[in-house]
């Protein structure tokens, strides 16, 4: 029972920490009671377990809102804000957080070229960037567990859109998994399981 060694983590076709950011775009009050193709308490947990598996593993995130500094929106769920501390928001007035060149500048500034992403709605705040990095020639990876739209058939319809435009479509736990990649790497094994035991998925150790 030996495994090869690990491949080069900035290199490895697959998500490592090393070569993945995490987009976190607009988990506002308005837009979390606005969404109708999920449960609102099993989006916020599982966009929850997304940050805490980046945290965890120690990739960066870019953390992003819209229209808090004009009033017209509130600022990132407290459920998020308390995990995120003092991690900068980077607040906007576009739809499309890739026309803001503060975000945009963030997301270049990681250095990576695959991107996890998780948006609300699907249909606009995750579609609309995603669309523009992959034509920037980025991989974008939309965690479709941790993301909704204002219908089902809008939620949907994006994932299909952007999936067709090239976007990988991934879970928390395959992200845990892919992160994880061999149960040798024993400091990151405690935060795997706490997080997935406390999000309900099942966790084969065998």
């Amino acid at each position: 029972m030996t495994s090869f060694p690990r491949r080069d983590p900035v290199q490895d076709e697959l998500l490592t920490p090393e070569n993945s950011a995490l987009l976190v775009i607009d988990y506002q009050p308005t837009q979390i009671t606005s969404i109708e193709s999920m449960n609102h308490h099993d989006l916020i947990q599982n966009i929850s377990t997304t940050v805490k598996l980046a945290q965890a593993y120690d990739v960066p995130i870019v953390l992003s809102t819209v229209n808090v500094k004009s009033g017209r929106n509130q600022d990132t769920i407290p459920d998020l804000k308390k995990l995120f501390g003092d991690h900068e928001s980077l607040d906007r007035s576009s739809i499309n957080a890739w026309q803001d060149e503060d975000f945009v500048k963030a997301v270049k500034a990681t250095g990576r070229k695959k991107l996890l992403i998780a948006a609300l709605w699907t249909e606009a705040c995750l579609t609309f960037p995603t669309l523009d990095a992959l034509k920037e020639g980025y991989e974008v990876y939309p965690v479709v567990d941790a993301v909704g739209g204002t219908s089902v058939v809008s939620h949907e319809t994006a994932l299909r859109r952007v999936e067709q435009a090239g976007a990988q479509l991934t879970t928390n736990a395959q992200i845990a998994c892919e992160w994880q990649r061999d149960w040798n790497r024993t400091d990151t094994v405690p935060d795997f399981v706490k997080i997935l035991l406390e999000a309900g998925d099942f966790i084969n150790l065998g």
